[in-house]
């Protein structure tokens, strides 16, 4: 990355539905976005209004131990970059959007911005289809930055980081 532009690096994560969030909502939410994606339609003045209303609903650690645990992540990674620009974002139920995130790094001046899932394993419709699409859409709203997706994960070196973990808890 020492291409002279500064860099940013972008973390999502799933992100989770508060235990305190109202259960008839969720339903409502996830109902309007299968019905949407069953017609290829757009979002809904309702889906988007509910989908605003999740995602930034009031969160501790114990109505969002996700949020948390990511935000855990995000320290320690964030600890190891140098000083590159970072932030955090979550694909669904939790703020800021991936959209957001990266407008944010954008405004502090980023121009090449690399974009990590905590999504490790394939097969996962956020990781392989939906995030992909956001980053085209950003890319058509934003054609002067560069951006990346590292994505998918090397396996193996996936499997290495949990192999060295799985010795720290192995019986000697």
């Amino acid at each position: 990355m020492g291409d002279g532009m500064r860099q940013a690096i972008v973390l999502v994560g799933h992100g989770g539905v508060p235990k305190d969030y109202p259960h008839d909502l969720v339903i409502t939410l996830k109902r309007l976005e299968a019905q949407r994606r069953g017609t290829g339609g757009d979002l809904s003045e309702e889906e988007r209004e509910l989908d605003r209303r999740i995602r930034h609903w009031p969160r501790t650690p114990r109505t969002d131990p996700y949020k948390y645990g990511l935000e855990s992540l995000a320290a320690h990674l964030k600890g190891m970059l140098d000083g590159t620009l970072f932030a955090l974002a979550y694909n669904e139920f939790c703020a800021p959007t991936l959209e957001e995130a990266v407008d944010e790094v954008i405004a502090a001046g980023a121009r090449g911005i690399t974009v990590v899932s905590s999504m490790f394993t394939p097969g996962g419709s956020h990781a392989e289809i939906e995030i992909p699409e956001t980053l085209a859409q950003l890319r058509t709203r934003h054609p002067d930055i560069v951006l990346r997706y590292a994505w998918p994960f090397d396996l193996n070196l996936v499997a290495t980081m949990l192999v060295q973990h799985i010795n720290e808890y192995r019986e000697a």
